[in-house]
């Protein structure tokens, strides 16, 4: 059985440890508030540039391949970029795992359909994965913070369009972490580009014709590059509000851990205290005899 004295050191380090974990938690829920208000914010910016993208689609008679290289499919894939996100730091659970585990199952299925696959990390903890993982990485747009700066999302989409329409690769995706809910984020791989229009439902096919100006084709100019670089955005305010998010829930469960253990050593520390009250009065009573 451990001493005293070191049964009072663990309760004194672990109480420390815990003032860190639940201040770190504070920080992670007020950093929370500020990223989840930036996610909801673009949110309905997002839906009306997918409503407008395939309503101009629609618009051209189906033929917005045509109107558009973004929009046009390659006949033979065969090589697919990754914009793989990750946060820059740790100490939120299994928040980076799950994002690298997804990209090396997307990797090794792309693999094994015989494409190539080129890497392009976000966030220094996919950055070290990436040099790791013993596929080609491409370029390394550095920490995902500095990243929601609109200069650096016009750098990085301008990046992966400009590969594109030069071929050097066939598709991109985009591998991160999707906010579902304070509790629950989901690894998940979207599209990028090709960029794909989502078809108007019933709804919006029965609020008549509009009338464009300039035509449509000249919109999809615009438009097109536009929605790319407004999911990337997405990607990137969600994959951090989602890092706030798990961070908070594991700096939660790391100073529920500490009370729990701190109780622990605190029955641990009265037990062994009353075991050596209870000799020494045994060392005192047997004295007492051997002097009678």
């Amino acid at each position: 059985m451990s001493s005293l004295k070191d049964i009072r050191k663990r309760i004194t380090s672990v109480k420390n440890t815990q003032k860190i974990t639940r201040a770190m938690k504070l920080v992670a829920a007020a950093k929370l508030r500020r990223a989840q208000g930036a996610m909801m914010e673009l949110r309905p910016y997002a839906e009306k540039y997918r409503e407008m993208l395939g309503s101009l689609v629609a618009a051209t008679g189906g033929a917005g391949e045509a109107a558009h290289p973004l929009l046009a499919d390659r006949e033979e894939v065969k090589k697919v970029a990754v914009l793989a996100l990750s946060s820059d730091r740790g100490m939120c659970g299994a928040f980076n795992g799950a994002a690298q585990k997804q990209v090396s199952q997307y990797v090794a299925s792309q693999q094994e359909a015989g494409r190539e696959v080129v890497l392009f990390p976000l966030g220094r903890r996919m950055v070290q994965f990436a040099k790791k993982s013993g596929v080609e990485v491409g370029q390394d747009f550095g920490e995902i913070v500095p990243a929601t700066e609109t200069k650096e999302i016009k750098k990085i989409t301008a990046f992966l369009v400009d590969g594109f329409l030069a071929e050097t690769f066939d598709e991109v995706v985009i591998v991160s972490n999707r906010f579902r809910s304070v509790i629950a984020q989901e690894a998940m791989t979207a599209p990028l580009l090709p960029v794909v229009a989502e078809e108007e439902d019933e709804l919006n096919s029965e609020r008549g014709d509009f009338l464009y100006e300039p035509d449509q084709e000249g919109l999809l100019d615009h438009v097109v590059p536009a929605y790319v670089e407004v999911q990337v955005r997405e990607a990137i305010l969600e994959s951090i509000a989602g890092e706030h998010a798990a961070r908070m829930n594991a700096m939660n469960s790391a100073t529920d851990n500490a009370t729990e253990m701190i109780s622990s050593l605190t029955l641990q520390m009265n037990r062994a205290r009353q075991a050596a009250i209870t000799t020494e009065l045994m060392e005192i009573i047997g004295g007492a005899e051997a002097l009678k």
